[in-house]
């Protein structure tokens, strides 16, 4: 029987916390507005704290007795990133998830506020730093998850050691790859720790397929298939919340839309590339990634 998982199939999430990054537009938006649809507090992490003022408002319209919370977050800053996970933490109890899904997606090239490569310290190096600051509290609330979302651009991706910042040549689409490459080892990776400390908490990764968002406002040849090739946002952010919410997810799984290459459909458990699998890459670009943000992992 064809799997059919939709926003239906989210338990109620009643007393449960979650963080969704770059949640004012696009896939983010429609994850954050799914969570609190089942009544779980959704902390809005956005760059820009006007434009995800209105998108919670616009939830709220939905659903009047959702618990919504907008908080400044910029990726591109270790600064911005210590800050609002120093608030966090301040102010919660307990983390039950953590959706890593802002990014960028093939800008010309330049550089966080830390120097780093945009794609590269955005999509990657933000998240894994974030990931780390909150990790205490993703650890005392049990059976936490933290689901990262990465893209099939991965399959062209491969960790450049020797230039990680593309300073030596920038090729947006490349860089792109490194990027979502590094999310996916980043799962994986952090997975098997989570195992090795003993702990109930789960990492897992998805990624939307064709979503017509404005990620691909950086590329006129993408935006202009759009219409054509892409699927809703709604449908987009499945893959994101069925590994958030989904009952059977295990530890490591990856989700993506159940279609023809994965490009549109509700959600199945798909296949990342045998180079996100690298134990070895995994593991040296976590040593890499802890020098990078100054955030080490206590595991």
């Amino acid at each position: 029987m064809k799997e059919h998982w939709t926003t239906e199939n989210i338990p109620v999430l009643a007393g449960k916390t979650a963080i969704v990054t770059g949640s004012n537009s696009g896939i983010g938006f429609e994850a954050a507005k799914a969570l609190a649809a089942k009544d779980a507090k959704v902390i809005m992490a956005c760059r820009n704290t006007e434009k995800g003022g209105k998108a919670a408002n616009e939830i709220r319209s939905e659903y009047p007795g959702s618990t919504l919370i907008v908080a400044e977050l910029d990726l591109g800053s270790l600064a911005s990133v210590r800050t609002f996970a120093g608030n966090f933490l301040k102010k919660n109890e307990r983390l039950d998830l953590l959706v890593n899904n802002a990014g960028l997606m093939m800008p010309p090239y330049g550089k966080t506020a830390d120097g780093f490569e945009l794609q590269f310290g955005t999509n990657h190096l933000g998240h894994f730093a974030l990931t780390g600051l909150l990790l205490p509290l993703l650890l005392k609330t049990g059976e936490s998850r933290v689901v990262n979302v990465s893209s099939f651009g991965h399959k062209t991706g491969k960790i450049n050691f020797d230039d990680l910042g593309s300073e030596q040549s920038y090729n947006k689409m490349s860089a792109y790859g490194q990027s979502k490459l590094a999310n996916l080892l980043f799962t994986y990776e952090l997975q098997r720790r989570f195992e090795a400390a003993g702990s109930g908490s789960i990492a897992a990764a998805a990624h939307p397929g064709w979503t017509n968002t404005n990620l691909q406002r950086h590329s006129g040849f993408l935006r202009g298939l759009n219409p054509v090739m892409g699927q809703t946002p709604a449908m987009g952010a499945l893959p994101t919340l069925r590994a958030a919410t989904g009952k059977d997810v295990r530890g490591g799984d990856y989700y993506g839309p159940g279609g023809f290459m994965e490009l549109k459909g509700t959600p199945v458990r798909v296949k990342s590339n045998k180079g996100s699998h690298d134990g070895d890459t995994a593991r040296r670009l976590w040593e890499v990634s802890e020098k990078m943000t100054g955030v080490v992992f206590k595991l």
